[in-house]
């Protein structure tokens, strides 16, 4: 039983860190997919986390191949004065992270034009399918590589790697129906995608930067919108509250 042990407690470790390092994955798919129609919505997640699925788990059984990607390939001499190194990895967290810079910092500025615009429709959605999936491959990318520096057992991080993307399956529907809800925290939502591209950016330079800030940022940020959030529902309903009674006595 005992033997077992730092098995049991390297798959829930693993679990608990692939289901944090999923937020940034269930974000992005909740944020691209509302702009579908509501009927088009849960397929497209469903399609982009079983993505994230497959790609998670064929880099793992390719673990010979993706520790190749760590192998500096391009090198830069006196680059700002330092030499730079770069990795396949490290290419693809620069093209990936500058991707979604680009792409939330697109839909930040394109919000106040979208509010009355119609909802996309038809090829678009093969299209937001295909931008899931860019980001799915340096998501995973970044999953798999952590998992690999966690836990030796290839089946233990498979389980563990399947256990976090069915909790983002689940919490997917709610986060979108959240976000969709409170346009303020969509806002919120792509704030922190340009964040975390900046985060992937930098990482691929060789600038390493915990992510625990992120997240720490994420939730407290988050806590603020949700308080401002329930103030104004509950002036709201007082507002209501007096205008009944007031119509009332009339």
């Amino acid at each position: 039983m005992y033997e077992y042990l730092p098995l049991i407690f390297g798959f829930l470790s693993l679990c608990a860190i692939e289901i944090i390092l999923g937020i940034d994955n269930v974000l992005f798919i909740s944020i691209a997919a509302s702009k579908l129609p509501k009927e088009k919505r849960r397929k497209v997640r469903i399609i982009g986390l079983g993505l994230a699925l497959i790609f998670r788990i064929a880099f793992l059984f390719s673990i010979t191949w993706l520790t190749t990607l760590t192998r500096d390939v391009i090198t830069f001499s006196s680059f700002l004065g330092l030499d730079l190194m770069l990795s396949w990895r490290d290419i693809i967290l620069i093209a990936g992270g500058s991707f979604l810079i680009v792409k939330a910092s697109k839909e930040i500025f394109s919000l106040d034009e979208k509010k009355h615009a119609p909802t996309v429709k038809g090829v678009s959605s093969i299209a937001i399918i295909l931008q899931i999936a860019v980001l799915d491959v340096v998501f995973s990318i970044d999953s798999v590589l952590t998992a690999i520096g966690l836990v030796e057992n290839v089946w233990i991080m498979v389980a563990a790697i399947v256990v976090a993307i069915i909790v983002m399956l689940i919490s997917a529907e709610g986060v979108s129906q959240f976000i969709e809800k409170y346009p303020s925290l969509k806002t919120l939502g792509l704030c922190f995608l340009v964040l975390i591209g900046v985060f992937l950016t930098a990482d691929g330079f060789g600038l390493h930067i915990h992510k625990g800030y992120i997240y720490w940022a994420m939730g407290f940020s988050s806590i603020v919108i949700i308080l401002n959030i329930r103030q104004k529902e509950r002036e709201l309903a007082r507002t209501e509250k007096i205008h009944a009674e007031v119509e009332s006595r009339e």
